[in-house]
């Protein structure tokens, strides 16, 4: 495991550079519809949603890849997970203050790529309509 100290600048090109492994972690697009979904549950301390609400309100997400990423979210102390102890049990969901922190950058993600997408979109079609080298 390898662990990084504030200040601690890391090579993206080093397996071991703590960017790298959060990109790893978080650069699903699973991950920050989860993140996005259960920060707009309560901008300010967000609230709980159940396991059904999540994959209802996450378009396209299968069952199976929705409980790996959660799990994945909660191990990394992204989410925080509860279960009532209920026939079948309720598992409740929400983001910790460290799971809150990461919408920041997730939404300014978000915005980078509505702006620029147009313009990716048409490269692909000008690359498309070019004959091959």
């Amino acid at each position: 495991m390898t662990t990084s100290r504030p200040g601690d600048r890391g090579d993206l090109l080093d397996p071991r550079c703590p960017t790298r492994q959060l990109l790893d972690r978080i650069g699903t697009k699973w991950t920050s519809m989860a993140v996005k979904v259960l920060a707009e549950e309560a901008p300010v301390a967000p609230g709980e949603l159940r396991f059904a609400e999540l994959r209802r309100r996450i378009p396209g997400i299968s069952q199976k890849m929705l409980s790996v990423t959660l799990q994945s979210l909660v191990r990394d102390g992204l989410v925080a997970r509860r279960v009532e102890p209920t026939v079948p049990p309720a598992v409740h969901y929400r983001l910790t203050e460290l799971g809150l922190s990461l919408e920041i950058p997730l939404s300014a993600l978000r915005v980078w790529a509505e702006t620029h997408m147009p313009e990716i979109n048409r490269s692909n079609q000008l690359a498309d309509e070019s004959p091959p080298d």
